[in-house]
């Protein structure tokens, strides 16, 4: 019996109680050397569901804290477990938009993170709620072989995160509606009264990294459209940078969220 034998029995065995995800933690990396793991539940636009981490208390802050405050919204995971992005092991730099290692998200949160490379595995649970269960390292990147022998056993790490989780899908269907209604609030916000329809749509795309070139291709129109719509929002918000831009972004949904407490 292989190492990954056995390590997939007590994953088995531990179905449905609170030590999954600690063991699938520990057979991962009976596979492959890492540093952290984390498991987030995507529900909509809601707020991610913190499953499982195995940060120090100060990275908690940051990549779980801080991350639900809103980042999670303009994350690669976060849109592709949210998108059309197929189940499976995926890298991060695969499901980024083209300009996201030069973007705001990545400038003003993910590099303090200091990873070297991220990976997820994203799982269809429900048609509400896709589980990504992400493999981060410090220092080097994953290499082909090790990408390889994660793929070889996908098909159990998929079929234990559904039957484990099964529940909290049906618990987290019920949240969607509400957060969906909060999110695009938040993105009327940033601007409301000032900027168009179509200068809205710039402004959460150049959120989440997409280049000007990308953009255009996205929303149907050439490129110094996208470069004037840009300077356009610029002058209406008074704004210089994708910065300010990014900081406007979480100041609205802070405000949003706690309007819906109220």
């Amino acid at each position: 019996m292989t190492n990954w034998d056995i390590q997939a029995a007590r994953i088995i065995d531990t179905l449905e109680s609170d030590d999954l995800p600690v063991i699938l933690s520990e057979g991962l990396r009976a596979v492959v050397d890492f540093d952290y793991t984390v498991i987030f539940g995507y529900v909509g636009n809601t707020q991610p569901l913190a499953l499982y981490d195995d940060f120090s208390p100060d990275r908690r802050v940051m990549h779980v804290d801080d991350y639900q405050e809103g980042p999670y919204l303009l994350d690669p995971f976060y849109l592709a477990a949210t998108g059309d992005v197929a189940p499976g092991l995926w890298r991060l730099r695969e499901i980024a938009p083209d300009r996201f290692y030069q973007g705001e998200y990545y400038r003003s949160y993910y590099a303090r993170t200091g990873l070297a490379e991220e990976v997820g595995f994203l799982v269809d649970v429900h048609d509400k709620l896709t589980i990504v269960v992400s493999l981060m390292r410090k220092t080097r990147k994953f290499s082909k072989a090790e990408m390889k022998a994660l793929k070889s056993i996908w098909p159990v790490i998929d079929a234990a995160c559904r039957r484990h989780w099964r529940a909290t899908a049906i618990e987290a269907r019920n949240q969607a509606s509400a957060a969906d209604m909060n999110i695009e609030r938040a993105f009327r916000k940033i601007g409301k009264g000032v900027l168009t329809p179509r200068e809205r749509e710039v402004v959460e795309l150049t959120l989440r990294g997409h280049s000007a070139d990308a953009l255009g291709k996205l929303l149907g129109i050439s490129t110094g459209t996208v470069r004037i719509h840009r300077r356009n929002v610029y002058a209406k918000l008074r704004i210089s940078s994708q910065g300010e831009l990014f900081s406007a972004f979480i100041s609205a949904i802070a405000d949003t969220t706690q309007a819906a407490a109220v």
